[in-house]
């Protein structure tokens, strides 16, 4: 994957295909807005847990961010973001609730960031795969050095189904696929792997949209009509095996201080399809039981 390169664009305005390649409900958000937030699992107590994984900087804090903003109608900041430096700002394994209207209930679902991959240090590969599993307990400290270990008191020794990962999601910045190394694209894959040996979905969130040509920075709505941006996830998804209708890409809140609906549009596109995504992993675990979920 190291080896693809990247196109430089300069003044010159990329042609727009007459006709999206993937349909997206723009403008009007209520009811895919309602769909993400009426979804309850069939099995009290179940929760759907979402793993963000990932290189460091790719903006899995502003994901999570970006989520609980759209849900509550206003700009909300849980997960902590950094915007200087190049090490991964995240540290700790945490899991992040998302609260309702009510101060008491939280949606059925929870995210888990965790600290960024990197090629020489970042985030320990065998830690993610622990957290897959439900090993990792809420507070542990990542170490590149070493994985966590067994005797260790953040490791879960009896994890039940809500301690497990649902679904695996990796978050890429668009302005990078083409420049990741070989190696980087290694640790996704493995990493990958272990969810698929674990039956665990996986999608992935390209991130930083905006970046990658000015037509899409102009309007939103042009993502799937520029079709270098469908070379962009085409190229991710050779690299790293997720197919493309597994590849959704999204522009996270950042610098904005209003809710803006297109922005909206494509995180609760990408929200449905992972809450689906997890539904489907826990009535795959559970069909002996004959349970399922339900959306609005």
């Amino acid at each position: 994957m190291g080896k693809g390169h990247s196109k430089s664009h300069g003044s010159k305005p990329l042609p727009l295909l007459s006709k999206p390649w993937r349909e997206v409900n723009w403008g009007d958000n209520r009811s895919a807005l309602q769909n993400v937030k009426n979804y309850k699992p069939h099995v009290e107590g179940q929760q759907i847990r979402i793993l963000l994984h990932g290189p460091v900087g790719a903006g899995k804090s502003s994901f999570i961010n970006s989520v609980q903003s759209v849900l509550r109608g206003s700009m909300y900041t849980q997960a902590l973001e950094d915007n200087i430096g190049h090490d991964s700002f995240t540290k700790k394994y945490t899991t992040y609730k998302i609260q309702k209207e009510d101060p008491q209930s939280f949606y059925p679902f929870v995210f888990n960031d965790i600290m960024g991959l990197q090629v020489k240090k970042g985030v320990h590969v065998d830690d993610v795969k622990f957290a897959l599993k439900g090993r990792v307990m809420d507070g542990y400290k990542f170490n590149p050095e070493s994985k966590l270990s067994e005797d260790d008191q953040f490791y879960n020794n009896s994890p039940d189904d809500n301690d497990k990962v649902h679904v695996l999601v990796c978050v890429v910045p668009a302005s990078t696929v083409s420049q990741m190394s070989d190696e980087m694209a290694k640790k996704i894959r493995d990493i990958r792997m272990e969810a698929s040996a674990l039956d665990i979905p996986q999608v992935a969130i390209v991130t930083k949209i905006d970046e990658v040509c000015p037509e899409i920075m102009d309007d939103l709505k042009n993502v799937y009509k520029v079709e270098y941006m469908k070379e962009k996830m085409q190229q991710f998804s050779a690299g790293v095996g997720i197919p493309m209708t597994s590849i959704f890409p999204v522009k996270n809140y950042h610098e904005e201080i209003d809710l803006n609906s297109d922005m909206d549009s494509l995180i609760l596109s990408a929200m449905k399809h992972i809450i689906t995504a997890g539904e489907d992993h826990v009535n795959f675990k559970k069909t002996q039981s004959g349970c399922s979920g339900t959306w609005a």
